[in-house]
């Protein structure tokens, strides 16, 4: 037991803070519970150091230590502690805050044990703290918009959920286990294997918004706070990516899953940008390039077991995609929520027009940009795994998600309305910080990406 506990102090330490966030909260002491859930979240990614070359199991597998739930830890609770930053930024002062920034931390932890996942039951666990915690986040501002986002989280949730649930079973029946480990025992047994790849597409699909599961994610981050919606878009949706990293590679590929999750990474990304397109609300347009992105990761995760890129593919995309995409709300959550919101912020903002570009030349995967290295590692995985189609799939939509973005980029320069007073206020200090950590980040990174394994 002490040895297994040793091996979980980031999550202990998260659980911790949480604890007195909600403490401070009870005492209506929000700036105390922001500046706990600041320093847990500081002490837990300290703690994820020491672990990072680690690859073993705790509590009799069904947790797993290993090189993608260490950079998971990295990149998950720094993440985090921005979103924290932005949270503070647009609801300091209101109603219930210190309980948004203990549900942000929360459903962190429900992250966690997604990316860790070595057991169906901690599969299903962490789909459910990270649903119930993100259906709360969702409907804060108890308006007609937030609620209505939140109802329909809700029930797809649940539905996604359920079925998940119900498929795993089929797993558990044919392996006689519910350890991804022993998934092996499904060799031979195809339609076992299919029924329950099935399940986990639908559960984990959804949280990272795949398609056809996406339907939620637009509406979801309309309805809700700007922060909430970056946090969403960026820490729950990695951590599915790396659940789905921790299942399929277990699971023998005679089920044919790798096909299946090219076939849907391709639609992912075409329908995603291609949705964007058309969209005159920033948090929308944002919504469906996540959904493309989504689709992005896909490549890495049907490379599994067969590409060395496959692994630091999908870790430096995580990476460089959870900076890239906080910036860019940022940068909303400063302009505006609509397109005629950002005209001239180019002119009169010009450090965070700048710092806007950057993050949109990163998600289109321009170098030498974070993203850019991000989407290299991801298309030399297809293409060793022998997917070619997929990547050159992937190269033409980065040039439609070219366009997508120079419809932000364009009006952000032309001449700005004289009634936009608010381009002429200060941005909060939390989200100076915010844009300042996640461009140097996106500039930086980029260059320096020999850091990440591989």
């Amino acid at each position: 037991m002490a040895r297994d506990l040793s091996f979980l102090i980031p999550e202990i330490l998260l659980s911790l803070a949480v604890v007195a966030m909600l403490i401070a909260e009870m005492a209506r002491l929000a700036r105390l519970a922001l500046w706990i859930g600041l320093v847990g979240l500081t002490a837990a990614t300290l703690a994820t150091l020491p672990l990072l070359a680690t690859d073993t199991i705790v509590f009799g597998g069904t947790y797993r230590i290993d090189l993608l739930n260490g950079w998971a830890k990295l990149i998950l609770l720094p993440g985090t502690a921005l979103s924290l930053l932005l949270a503070r930024a647009e609801i300091a002062g209101k109603e219930r805050e210190g309980s948004v920034y203990s549900l942000l931390c929360l459903v962190t932890l429900g992250a966690l044990m997604l990316a860790g996942a070595g057991d169906m039951m901690m599969l299903v666990l962490g789909v459910v703290l990270t649903g119930l915690g993100s259906f709360a986040l969702v409907a804060y501002p108890r308006d007609d918009a937030a609620t209505e986002a939140g109802m329909k989280y809700l029930v797809f949730g649940a539905v996604t959920g359920s079925v998940m649930i119900y498929g795993l079973t089929f797993w558990f029946g044919g392996a006689g286990s519910t350890l991804f480990a022993d998934l092996g025992a499904l060799d031979g047994k195809p339609l076992i294997a299919i029924a329950g790849l099935v399940a986990v597409i639908v559960g984990l699909g959804y949280k990272a918004s795949l398609v056809p599961f996406h339907f939620w994610a637009p509406d979801a981050y309309d309805g809700a706070p700007v922060s909430v919606a970056a946090y969403l878009s960026v820490i729950t949706k990695t951590a599915a990516i790396f659940a789905f990293a921790q299942v399929l590679r277990d699971l023998p590929t005679g089920s044919g899953w790798p096909l299946v999750i090219a076939l849907i990474s391709a639609a992912t990304m075409t329908y995603g940008y291609l949705a964007a397109v058309v969209q005159t609300n920033l948090v929308r347009l944002i919504a469906y390039s996540s959904v493309a992105q989504s689709g992005y990761f896909l490549m890495g995760i049907v490379a599994l077991g067969v590409s060395p890129l496959a692994v630091p593919g999908v870790i430096i995309m995580a990476a460089a995609y959870v900076a890239m995409n906080l910036g860019a709300f940022a940068i909303v959550l400063v302009a505006g929520r609509h397109l005629d919101d950002i005209r001239g912020f180019g002119r009169t903002h010009p450090i965070a027009g700048v710092a806007m570009v950057v993050f949109l030349l990163s998600l289109t995967g321009i170098p030498p940009l974070f993203g850019f290295v991000g989407k290299v590692y991801l298309f030399g995985a297809a293409i060793e795994a022998g997917y070619l189609w997929l990547a050159i799939i992937g190269i033409l939509n980065s040039v439609l998600a070219l366009g997508v973005y120079l419809r932000i980029v364009v009006p952000m320069y032309q001449a700005a309305p004289e009634d936009v007073a608010g381009f002429r206020n200060s941005p909060h200090p939390a989200l100076i910080a915010v844009i300042g950590v996640t461009s140097v980040v996106t500039l930086g990174m980029g260059l320096l990406a020999g850091l990440f394994p591989g």
